[in-house]
């Protein structure tokens, strides 16, 4: 018989450990520990019959990049997911207006609780990837932890789309330790994607200061660090796609920039 979708997460809470950070983090109020067990989905259930996950194949240590190909004309928007579920859906709908595909690193906790965002940000051409279960600082928690983290929110993200996302990036921190490349690898990850653009959009300095960060830095291949549940990086969003279309720049997801070849630091 099919596993119940209350069986596979009480499962999962089973497998996890210690405490959590709240749902929408940003510098100052991470904490350190492991993954809590997952509270139960608010929301409708998807639409789609949801099977539990098949155990990760074990790989070798995931590799870090920051950036794409400078050679081309591509640059890679990316979101830390969480926050104000209607804040994340006016940012979804400033992205179709401008037909502008993004990349949401989404936090699994949060996603559990607001399922029915995993179909609308999927549906809008977009990308949805694993950014751990509890947001923490990832240098902080023990190896199994860390282990815990990566795994939780793969789970999640297959429960709700079937898949557990291509790439991870960690919680807390702007460049990861050989142990997250390897407990990435062994999850199912062959890339931990960071970013070369980072305007601090978390501690909301308004729309004006992130529009003129990112367009500052803003070149070929690049991968912007944004953050969902903010209202001025809703209110920039429209300012950086003007600047960088007219700079001749395309924005893409991060599978359609990294398949011309990732770049290191």
């Amino acid at each position: 018989m099919q596993p119940t979708r209350r069986a596979f997460l009480a499962a999962a809470a089973a497998a996890a450990l210690g405490a959590c950070t709240g749902p929408d983090p940003t510098p100052s109020d991470r904490t350190s520990g492991a993954a809590t067990a997952p509270t139960s989905p608010a929301g409708p259930a998807p639409a789609a019959t949801p099977r539990p996950p098949a155990p990760a194949r074990a790989r070798g240590p995931a590799r870090a990049v920051f950036s794409g190909p400078r050679t081309g004309r591509q640059v890679a928007l990316t979101f830390h997911g969480s926050g104000d579920p209607a804040l994340v859906r006016q940012l979804l709908d400033v992205a179709a207006q401008a037909g502008a595909p993004i990349s949401v690193f989404v936090v699994g906790r949060w996603l559990e609780a607001h399922p029915d965002l995993a179909g609308r940000i999927l549906a809008g051409g977009h990308e949805l990837d694993n950014h751990t279960y509890t947001h923490p600082v990832l240098g902080q928690v023990p190896r199994p932890g860390v282990a815990a983290e990566i795994r939780r929110c793969r789970d999640v993200l297959t429960w709700l789309t079937g898949s557990g996302g291509r790439y991870f990036r960690p919680s807390g921190m702007t460049a990861p330790t050989p142990m997250v490349l390897a407990e990435a690898g062994a999850a199912g990850y062959p890339l931990v994607v960071g970013f070369d653009v980072d305007p601090h959009d978390y501690a909301d300095p308004g729309a004006d200061a992130i529009a003129t960060r990112v367009t500052a830095a803003l070149r070929a291949g690049s991968i912007v660090s944004l953050h969902t549940g903010h209202a001025g990086t809703v209110a920039a969003l429209p300012r950086i796609l003007t600047a960088l279309r007219t700079r001749g720049l395309q924005p893409v997801t991060l599978r359609d920039l990294l398949r011309g070849g990732p770049s290191a630091p």
